[in-house]
């Protein structure tokens, strides 16, 4: 019958395994949406930013997740000690790889503004378009840093020297989105340390258990 400390173990594996499922379904369905045609201004950005994530990275990450919590159900059939220590530090290359991760999209957030404007530029203009209505701006840095485009939000030069840039806003709504996701990563990390802490708990109570039995055998018991 499973004591305490093998039920905690159960339930900080569980939670292991479904961060894995919940970065595998995020790189999965991000990786099909991010050449999607947008119908507005924040899909647009949206789907920009999308194409600057490590998705490949994220799906990596969460297969070797998946190879982890397979490498705990020896350990939990039987009383071995060896699958659970391989588990640990498989468990710890888990998180310092969406950790690393985690990083990788913060930094993205300090750059943002310099990084977006490529990806920008090279839009067609229908796009640029549902950007400048959607963020009320014209251009990206001003109206002719790149040459804004011809909308009901720019409708002439005049108009489009008026307006700001899209830069500050799309920076804007981009931080908090990004902010957001790579939150979450982090949050995955702490989840990762829960379930390193349950296999060291685990592995000493079953070495407790290992040396009072190996007493009682001399004991006779």
């Amino acid at each position: 019958m499973a004591n305490k400390v093998q039920i905690a173990y159960l339930i900080a594996d569980f939670l292991f395994l479904l961060m894995g499922i919940f970065i595998l379904s995020f790189s999965v369905i991000v990786n099909n949406i991010k050449d999607e045609v947008p119908t507005n201004g924040r899909q647009a950005a949206r789907n920009l930013l999308y194409q600057g994530f490590p998705l490949t990275a994220g799906i990596v990450n969460a297969v070797f997740i998946f190879v982890t919590f397979f490498a705990t159900l020896p350990g939990l059939a039987t009383t071995s000690r060896l699958s659970l220590k391989i588990a640990g530090w498989m468990s710890v290359v888990c998180m310092i790889f969406t950790l690393i991760l985690g990083l990788y999209l913060w930094i993205l957030t300090l750059k943002t503004r310099v990084d977006f404007f490529p990806r920008f530029v090279a839009q067609p203009d229908y796009i640029k378009s549902l950007m400048q209505i959607e963020f009320e701006c014209c251009g990206y840095f001003n109206a002719s840093s790149p040459a804004f485009v011809t909308d009901s939000t720019c409708p002439s030069p005049a108009a489009a020297a008026l307006m700001r840039g899209c830069a500050a806003p799309i920076t804007g709504f981009a931080n908090v989105f990004v902010d957001n996701i790579f939150t979450a990563l982090f949050g995955v990390v702490g989840f990762d340390a829960l379930f390193i802490m349950a296999t060291a708990c685990l592995l000493k109570d079953r070495k407790e258990r290992a040396r009072f039995q190996h007493i009682d055998e001399k004991n006779g018991l």
